[in-house]
């Protein structure tokens, strides 16, 4: 492909006048980046390794400007059309092959207002700048486990963490969001303006345009938190399960209780000769009074005999960041994931049956404690729908080399398809890798056709379609 053709939204390559390219690399505030320019491999290099496309263009907007300039353009010249925020998305459909990417990432502003207690958040901005401006007001939003995701991707897609259990999803807590539509319109989106795309903003994904500004309302938190680890080995695993399953029945919204069951990291509470060896890992979290969350978590370290365990007072931004190591980018990462509403025995033995056959030290299974406030919104008041869920089980098949790829992905779907029989159907849509276009009904479940409405209202034509797609209602 020469340097000026770019694949068009068709599959067919078109020629870009040398002209129109010149003029939008003057116009725009960022850079304009081809193959061979500084910056452009860090640009389309995104956190799953597994992800390698070279856009023909990519615009690395600096504000809402550079952004109608871009999407204008995709739209005049028909171009496939990519969007990155964090670039932290596991299907990878930040970058696309051969076409135009719009890049966020440089758009980091995070601007608090304590007295209001709200954050404006530009879509380039990670889960730890938010936190590190918040949490100097001891302030916080609820948002994910993973310092390096992204706010725009993880927001849109619903959003939920160790907070929301207490404070709800993070689109939740959204109050606003600037909207860069199909047409290159800059419209607020919001309970009063829009508010139809306001709906469908909150867990839609990226469907219905580019968010440039995302307006937070913010909750007292911290600056300290209870939160920490108890690790049980692998023969124990069944019966402190099963306990747990009543446990987590009991603990009020302030607290969360989540499992990993992986080969144990060598963490320094824990004895050598458990390393590398299968655990079950209770991560505990607590955002109220310390003291009262270590009597509540009590119970747990009962449930058999633990090989160690690690519990005390830090700092919000500090337990924001303590699974940042075995996420690290340059991996490559293939997911599958269930919601469920309870724990059954059948689960039980399926994910200690696929433990220990895990195909890579770096591949786990972890199922995060939903429900209570983001189960008290109706299914219908946001895109997000399948509020009723109180687990999500999230297969992270995750290693290091190519020639690995056919026996970790073939690993994941086999534990996907064995813990169907006991999931609601319904499925975290930030979760969906790019080969389960066919899911994305059962993400949205009653709520699919309105925002099959709302599509065709703000993008009748789909440019906007590299992500968990929602076509136009015809």
């Amino acid at each position: 492909m020469s340097d000026n053709r770019v694949l068009g939204s068709d599959g067919t390559s078109k020629s870009i006048d040398s002209a129109q390219i010149d003029a939008l690399k003057t116009a725009l505030r960022g850079a304009l980046l081809r193959p061979g320019d500084a910056g452009y491999d860090e640009s389309r290099t995104i956190w799953n390794a597994m992800i390698d496309r070279r856009p023909a263009l990519i615009a690395r907007c600096a504000g809402a400007a550079d952004v109608i300039l871009a999407v204008n353009f995709a739209r005049t010249n028909g171009l496939l059309l990519a969007v990155r925020g964090g670039g932290h998305n596991i299907a990878g459909n930040a970058v696309c092959e051969g076409g135009m990417m719009i890049d966020l990432s440089p758009m980091k502003l995070v601007c608090v207002d304590p007295q209001t207690r709200t954050a404006h958040v530009g879509p380039g901005a990670t889960l730890g700048d938010l936190d590190h401006e918040t949490q100097a007001f001891d302030l916080a939003t609820p948002t994910g486990i993973n310092s390096t995701t992204g706010v725009a991707g993880l927001t849109l897609g619903g959003g939920f963490g160790w907070l929301s259990r207490k404070l709800g999803m993070t689109i939740d807590s959204l109050i606003a969001a600037d909207v860069v539509t199909a047409d290159g319109k800059l419209l607020r989106a919001s309970e009063r303006e829009n508010p139809d795309l306001f709906w469908a903003l909150r867990g839609g994904g990226g469907n219905f345009g580019i968010v440039t500004r995302f307006e937070f309302r913010l909750h007292p938190v911290g600056p300290n938190v209870l939160a920490g680890l108890v690790v049980y080995p692998i023969d124990q695993a069944r019966s402190v399960l099963q306990q747990y399953r009543a446990f987590a029945k009991t603990l009020p919204d302030e607290s969360a209780a989540w499992v990993v069951m992986r080969k144990a990291p060598p963490l320094p509470f824990l004895p050598e000769s458990i390393h590398g060896q299968e655990v079950v890992i209770f991560a505990l979290f607590h955002s109220g009074d310390p003291q009262q969350g270590q009597a509540i978590f009590e119970p747990l370290r009962g449930f058999g005999k633990p090989v160690g365990e690690h519990i005390g007072a830090q700092p919000l931004v500090a337990w924001q960041t303590a699974f940042d190591p075995l996420l690290t980018p340059g991996a490559r990462n293939y997911w599958k994931s269930h919601n469920f509403i309870d724990l059954d025995d059948g689960l039980i033995d399926v994910a200690l049956e696929y433990v220990r056959q895990l195909p890579s030290p770096h591949t786990e299974i972890f199922i995060g404690q939903l429900g209570g406030a983001m189960s008290r919104v109706a299914a219908d008041a946001t895109a997000y729908s399948d509020r009723a869920a109180q687990y999500v089980m999230n297969v992270h098949g995750r290693w290091e080399n190519a020639a690995e790829d056919e026996s970790c992905v073939a690993w994941c779907r086999r534990l996907f398809a064995a813990a169907a029989p006991y999931a609601t159907g319904g499925v975290y849509v930030n979760f969906l890798t790019e080969d389960e276009g066919d899911r994305v009904a059962k993400a949205y479940g009653g709520n699919f056709q309105r925002m099959a409405q709302v599509k065709a209202t703000y993008d009748p034509t789909n440019l906007f379609h590299l992500n968990q797609n929602v076509k136009p209602q015809a």
